[in-house]
């Protein structure tokens, strides 16, 4: 590059020829000088790409835990009632593209007609597969947004944009994620801590062995009700194994009335 930039600087002599009254003059030709002053200025960039590339963290890569390890409880993160009469359990890893497209296409009619109604809860639980190269990185960005209280428009923004940093794109996705937390309005600085430190990597990996009790060895994996269903599901057929488990719920406790709310020491037609 060195090289270049001196070339470009001193252009090329050309041969001398004869001028007026016989002194020779030196013409050097010129012509070529932008050119070699656009190789310089695309050396350049080149090389300032490279450095800022080298200044991104890399992915994590796939991350295995001792499975004598003992790990928090498995919770997940839930959306809607919790005490809705039927609960949705997703097993995902956010750089699936079928976990992509139940989350982009089914999704969004599954919050509004199910759990909103509240005839159903969600919980969506970590599942990184191991042939992703940056999905764990990702379940730390989702994990990292809970904490600020921002996990489902993060879930939805990794969703969105799987094909901006999936493996097969790159692999250092921080970038991605950074700027989807900024959209956010996150606190960067407590975000950043939280995702360089792999402070959820414990509460993640217990969330995937939950899933491996539950024998799911694919993404994505539906619990509803007694039923484990694999592969991504659309509305009407998640709606129709909704039905079917709330069909099989165990009917709600009667509102005391009468002389049983009297016999637990609430007033006749009144309830707590």
């Amino acid at each position: 590059m060195a090289k270049d930039r001196v070339a470009a600087g001193r252009g090329r002599a050309g041969d001398p020829v004869k001028g007026g009254g016989g002194r020779k003059t030196d013409v050097r030709d010129t012509s070529r000088a932008p050119f070699y002053g656009v190789l310089g200025v695309i050396a350049l960039a080149a090389v300032g790409f490279i450095v800022y590339q080298s200044m991104q963290a890399k992915s994590s890569g796939v991350i295995t835990i001792d499975p004598n390890m003992t790990l928090p409880e498995a919770s997940g993160y839930v959306m809607g009632n919790p005490a809705a009469p039927v609960q949705i359990i997703e097993f995902a890893d956010f750089e699936c593209p079928a976990c992509g497209s139940f989350a982009t296409l089914t999704e969004p009619d599954m919050r509004k007609r199910l759990i909103e109604t509240g005839l159903a809860s969600f919980r969506f639980m970590d599942y990184p597969l191991p042939i992703h190269a940056n999905t764990w990185d990702a379940h730390f960005a989702a994990a990292c947004a809970n904490e600020q209280g921002r996990f489902w428009e993060m879930h939805d923004q990794l969703f969105m944009t799987q094909d901006q940093w999936a493996s097969q794109v790159t692999n250092r996705p921080k970038a991605v994620f950074s700027r989807i937390a900024e959209s956010l309005a996150l606190d960067m600085g407590q975000w950043n801590e939280c995702y360089d430190s792999q402070k959820y990597k414990l509460n993640i990996a217990a969330n995937q062995r939950e899933g491996d009790r539950r024998m799911v060895s694919s993404t994505p994996t539906f619990v509803i009700g007694d039923k484990v269903i694999r592969g991504a599901l659309g509305f009407d057929e998640l709606k129709m194994w909704v039905d079917s488990a709330a069909a099989k719920a165990p009917a709600p406790p009667p509102v005391p009335t009468g002389d049983t709310a009297a016999a637990r020491g609430v007033p006749a037609g009144k309830s707590k």
